[in-house]
This record gives C-alpha cells, structure tokens and sequence, in this order.
C-alpha cells in the first residue's frame, strides 16, 4: 500500500453533534460530515422528530425550530446504538422523550443504565416499557452526578441535557474522549457554558435556550488509524492527510513497538511499514489508551507478527467475534476470557469471511490485503456504517479490493 489518504469527518463525533441539534431552533451548518450510513441514519432519525434538513454541497444545514414529535422508534434505533443520543436533547427541551431501546454491532453489553441513572439525578422520571425508555421531566435540575465508569454516549446525553438544565450539572468520572470535546465546542458555539471536557470532571451551567451555530466535525481517528494499519501490515509506505496525530498518540506508540517508521506533521502522520512486524501487547482502555476500536485491525497485523502477542478487551466482553473468521484465514489464536494470544505466521491464505460489527470489517480486509489469494468479506453493511469509501480509498493507495454483488 503506497500513496496518500484523506480522512473523513468523524462518526462518533458526528452523530452526538447532530443529535445536539434538537436542543434548539436556529441554524446549525455541519460541515465534514462522513458520508456513511450511521449518518444518514441519524438525520433520518431527526428527520422523523421534525427537524428540517438541506444537504450542500460541503455541509448540511439542519434547523429544530419546528421539532415537535419526541418519539425515537424502534425501526431506527434497532439499526445504530448512537440513536439514543437523542433522548438527553428530547428530554432537556421537551420535558418528555420515548426513545426505543437501542441496536447496534452485536459486541456485547452496552448498558443505558449510566445514561438513565444520570438523567434521573437530573429530576427525570424514567420507565422502561415494551422495549421503551419513557423519560418525562417538567425542567431538569442541575446536579452532582458520578458514572460508574467514564461512558463516552452517557457523558454525551448528559452533557447534552445539562445545557438546558436549571443551575449547574457536575459529571464525575466523565469520558475524555477527543470526540466529546469536538461535541463540547458545537454546544459552546450555540451558546452553552461548558468547562473541563476532556478531562474527567465536566461542569456545565444551564441555559434557557441555545441558539444556531456553524461546526467543522473534527477527522476520524479511527479511519486514520485503520489506513496507517493498512500501510503496516502490507510493509507500505502511506501518509494519512487531514489527521490530528495526538488523538493517535498510543496507537502510533504501538505501530512504532511493532518495527513501522512514523513521521509526523502536523496534521497528518507517514507510516513505513517493516518487512516483517514485532509482536505487542496491547490492552484496550478508553482515552488516552489504545481504542477498542482498531482493536480488530490490531489483531489482523499481529496474525503475521514475528512472534507471539497478547491482546486484551477490557471495554466489550463479545468483541472477538473476528477471531474464528481471522483463524479461517490461518491466524493462530488462542482466546482465554478477555485475553486473545496470537501467534504470528509466515502468512495468511485468501478465505471467504463473515463480519460481524464495523470495526472486524475492517479489521478482516485489513487481513485480507495481507494475505495470498482472494478474501471474500460478507456484510459488508457493517462497514458502511463507519467507513467513507473504504474500497475506493484502498484502491487509490495500490490495494487489489472490490466491491461485488451480492457482498452486502
């Protein structure tokens, strides 16, 4: 793999950004917005709630003002988890949402229980019915609120419905994930008083209204490290343009461990890959540490490390799920609970392959370029979830991929 990438907006910025919209009327004008279909999901969703939408050329324009429903069905929802980013905005200006309980990539447990239990701290009345968060609240009141652990989607509904809340809400043990602050910066735009995102205290003062506002998302740092991976696992040598390096300090960190020359700039990185990678351990945390996801991709570079590797998931419990397919390939794995032990081969052989969630789609073409033969990868529907062109962005850096009937 050869040549030059651009990165697209990020999707798990862009989607709390766009659920954010409901939280008043005015015009909000997103621009870098990727184009994939969790995306188009998410203003489809908001769409349904009465939020009118004119798509640019470079941006989208998406104005409130006339929001009247608060129901997120179940048909949306069950398609993209990130749907239930619209119950913190729903319920902080409404005072009512009914908001299904959500879908997703089958990777384990993501309980809304944080989400729930912050709202609650904040005055709502919640009931779970017929598969069915039932959330009311006259006005949400400011309050001291710790999570049990720092959920990205939680701190985001909360600091969402915080914005409209009467007096102060305090979130303890936030995330501090890059994509929470980009969230942070759109609301501040729009007139919400906000401190300490990216950290793990978030302080917000209520307001009684917020007003429209113009916002560049912030690059995908995911997509830019699955594409530095690419260069890694095939020996390539690829620059990843329009990039913020230090949300990629510790994969960078990794791909150096593991033999790869970086060079950085400013906003972008090159990545040399070695003839043959070292082999790692790498244990998921949430940010700063090593992504959950690119932990996929991950794997597939150090099925043909030099070596034995230890990978282990510390944020889902059902995030393996590529390993039989990465074995059918000819990946010697051994996994034990959260830990995956991987033994590094000459080589990896072309198979026919199963995604089962966005990022082991990636993470088995990521395979797939590095192994003899042809790879076929089914449901690829998982990819277009988060992934802006994947094929057409690895054919242009040398990779023999195509997309053919009957993939999806």
């Amino acid at each position: 793999m050869k040549g030059k990438v651009t990165i697209a907006g990020a999707k798990n910025a862009a989607l709390p950004i766009l659920a954010s919209t409901l939280l008043g009327g005015g015009d909000c004008v997103l621009s870098n917005l990727p184009h994939v279909r969790d995306v188009t999901t998410m203003i489809k969703l908001l769409g349904l709630l009465g939020v009118r939408n004119h798509v640019e050329k470079e941006s989208v324009l998406l104005n409130a003002s006339e929001a009247t429903s608060t129901e997120a069905p179940y048909e949306l929802v069950k398609t993209m988890r990130a749907s239930v980013l619209v119950l913190g905005p729903l319920l902080a200006r409404f005072g009512k949402a009914t908001v299904s309980l959500p879908g997703g990539c089958a990777i384990g447990t993501r309980s809304v229980n944080l989400h729930l239990k912050g709202l609650m701290a904040l005055g709502a009345d919640i009931q779970l019915e017929h598969g069915y968060i039932r959330a009311q609240a006259s006005r949400l009141k400011g309050n001291q609120i710790t999570l049990d652990l720092p959920t990205v989607t939680g701190t985001e509904n909360l600091m969402m419905a915080g914005c409209l809340a009467e007096g102060t809400t305090t979130i303890h043990n936030a995330a501090k994930e890059p994509e929470i602050v980009d969230l942070a910066m759109f609301l501040i735009n729009r007139g919400g008083k906000i401190t300490g995102a990216g950290t793990d205290v978030i302080v917000i003062e209520g307001v009684k209204e917020l007003h429209g506002a113009a916002h560049t998302v912030m690059p995908d740092r995911v997509e830019a490290g699955t594409y530095l991976m690419a260069a890694a696992i095939t020996g390539g040598d690829v620059c990843v343009d329009r990039c913020i390096p230090g949300h990629l300090r510790t994969v960078l960190n990794k791909l150096q461990e593991a033999g790869s020359t970086i060079e950085e700039k400013e906003k972008a990185v090159r990545l040399c890959g070695p003839d043959r990678l070292k082999p790692l351990e790498v244990r998921t945390m949430v940010y700063p540490g090593f992504p959950t996801d690119l932990q996929a991709q991950m794997m597939a570079l150090m099925s043909v490390a030099d070596g034995i590797s230890v990978i282990s998931e510390t944020i889902f419990e059902s995030r393996f799920l590529h390993v039989p397919e990465l074995q059918r390939m000819g990946a010697s794995i051994e996994v034990d609970g959260p830990h995956a032990v991987i033994k590094g081969v000459p080589k990896l052989t072309g198979a026919p392959v199963m995604a089962s969630d966005l990022r082991a789609s990636a993470g088995l073409v990521l395979a797939g370029l590095a192994a003899e033969g042809q790879t076929s990868v089914s449901r690829v529907y998982h990819l277009d979830r988060g992934y802006e062109r994947l094929e057409e962005k690895l054919q242009a850096l040398g990779g023999a991929v195509q997309r053919v009937a009957g993939s999806v």
